[in-house]
């Protein structure tokens, strides 16, 4: 009646470890949970888990237990098995039959020997070493393939020395034993089968989230490292709030599935650019299209330069030989004055071409004034203005380098991203990650775009974003367009954000006390872009 109690029990054990290891994520807590649960309902005093390696040509050790000499190896021990993994193959090719593990992988069968020490077949020399060195005394083993759904071999399971629990004594594993540690190895193997193959879709998909960003990056070396930064930064802020017991946030809390499903949205941010147009996001000047056009308003300043040296060249021919000094020396002088003008106009237009500062009503006129009064004429004699009308347009942009319609085509890639997010057939532990990476461009105000969400219809991750996109734009220094802030800059900046609604308030306060800004520096930033922060500078932030 004893025996049948412990059986049921460990029947009962069994479907209990069944969905135990259903529900492991780590691959080498998953490993440990399976030779631990054998060893438990087979009453064994130790155990080694192999896995054969990506080629099948060895067994490799992952996990190793033996209860009464304190032997923890592999899976979460913090100790790593050092022993060699064992070939399944002899150097000629042969079958490695004579190592016990190897004989059971390669025939897909258990075996169950009684006594090692007495065992025909097998060569044990290696157990036997082990017993020397550590006074033990292998007996019994029990070694059991682990078969995938296809029938491969992914693994094998080795227990020693069955143990009665009621005597303590050393014997052999019985039959009971050996259907339930079989019942445990297909249980197990496609546990871990399931769990390896979820792991490989989820390297599949991060691999195939890294291709996008690859192309985006290679599209524009000058944001190559923005789909990197922003989800680090993303990560950092949003463990920062996590970590948060007080004030009105701290009720957020992230499980790895959040924490995995914001990482995914991170690198997905920004997946919408690879529609936009590569001269658009590259335009680090006003005039740059293909090429920087500022060139060919050179060529024109430079025909105009050789018409105003003929022009004078020809008054001092028309002024003739008896002409004064003083006649003579009018003519250079007016053609000295033109020049200099021209040459002050060229350079004004170079330095409006860069677009790092903003332009006034006055910039704006004076870029209209050089285009009436400059002209040069063309191989047919047609006289022309110094600046077309596309480019006085994009030389009186007010601040940046983008036109109206060149700021709708970069903002549209937030449409884009939210559109192919929002087309793909997402797990329900995933199913956030459109309106997380979607949100990154909204204001708290409902100013933003494309939604004009307000801070109410926003998730705190989207939030989180939105702080990380700007804050990782505004230190940057792969930006042509704009030299890399200072941290107290930028603080300064979010800091105004804060106080106008275009920012979240509370995830701000805890970006600064926590020190997000810092830890992001110290990795992110060049040594110069590290000042010292006056926290209450910061417009808006309450020194606590």
């Amino acid at each position: 009646m004893d025996k049948l109690q412990d059986l049921l029990r460990r029947l009962e054990d069994l479907n209990e470890i069944g969905a135990a290891l259903s529900n492991e994520r780590n691959i080498d807590a998953l490993l440990e949970k399976i030779l631990l649960a054998a060893k438990a309902i087979t009453h064994a005093d130790g155990g080694t888990l192999y896995r054969t390696d990506d080629s099948a040509t060895h067994l490799r050790f992952e996990i190793m237990r033996t209860d009464s000499i304190g032997i923890a190896m592999g899976g979460t021990s913090g100790k790593r098995i050092v022993f060699p993994p064992l070939p399944l193959h002899l150097a000629d090719g042969a079958p490695n039959l004579s190592m016990v593990a190897a004989y059971a992988a390669l025939n897909r069968q258990t075996v169950n020997i009684a006594d090692a020490y007495t065992a025909e077949g097998f060569d044990f020399s290696g157990t036997r070493a082990f017993d020397s060195r550590t006074g033990y005394r292998s007996t019994s083993f029990l070694t059991v393939p682990m078969m995938n759904h296809e029938g491969r071999v992914i693994g094998v399971l080795q227990l020693i020395n069955a143990v009665n629990p009621v005597t303590g004594a050393v014997g052999v594993f019985s039959d009971s034993d050996r259907k339930l540690a079989e019942s445990l190895a297909s249980q197990a193997a496609i546990a871990l089968t399931n769990r390896l193959l979820v792991s490989q879709l989820e390297a599949l998909f991060e691999s195939f989230i890294t291709l996008i960003n690859n192309a985006i990056d290679e599209k524009s070396p000058y944001t190559g490292g923005h789909c990197q930064r922003v989800p680090t930064l993303t990560m950092m802020l949003a463990e920062a709030v996590n970590d948060t017991t007080e004030g009105p946030l701290s009720d957020f809390t992230m499980s790895d599935n959040d924490r995995y499903e914001l990482k995914i949205a991170g690198l997905l941010h920004d997946c919408g650019k690879v529609t936009t147009p590569v001269h658009v996001v590259d335009k680090a000047t006003k005039l740059q299209t293909i090429f920087d056009r500022i060139a060919l308003v050179d060529t024109r300043f430079e025909l105009i330069r050789r018409d105003l040296e003929l022009a004078t060249l020809r008054s001092r021919v028309s002024a003739g030989p008896s002409a004064s000094p003083v006649v003579l020396a009018q003519i250079e002088r007016h053609g000295e004055d033109r020049l200099r003008e021209l040459d002050a106009d060229r350079a004004f237009l170079h330095h409006a071409n860069i677009g790092s500062e903003r332009m006034n009503d006055a910039d704006v006129e004076r870029v209209h004034a050089i285009s009436r009064r400059w002209s040069w004429s063309d191989t047919l004699g047609q006289t022309h203005a110094c600046l077309t009308d596309d480019e006085i347009e994009n030389l009186t942009i007010r601040a940046g380098t983008l036109t109206a319609a060149e700021r709708e085509i970069i903002n549209n890639h937030i449409v884009s991203t939210i559109r192919m997010l929002e087309s793909l057939p997402w797990p329900r532990h995933l199913s956030n990650v459109p309106e997380y990476a979607g949100g990154h461009h909204e204001r708290m105000d409902g100013k933003g775009y494309p939604r004009g969400l307000t801070r109410d219809q926003m998730s705190v991750q989207a939030r989180v974003m939105g702080i990380a996109d700007i804050f990782e734009a505004l230190t940057a220094k792969d930006r042509p367009y704009k030299r890399p802030m200072k941290l107290s800059e930028a603080l300064h900046i979010l800091g105004k954000f804060r106080l106008n609604g275009h920012i979240d308030p509370d995830l701000f306060d805890v970006f600064v006390r926590k020190q997000v800004y810092l830890r992001y520096a110290e990795t992110f930033l060049d040594p110069e872009q590290i000042d010292d922060v006056d926290l209450s500078a910061i417009p808006g932030y309450a020194v606590n």
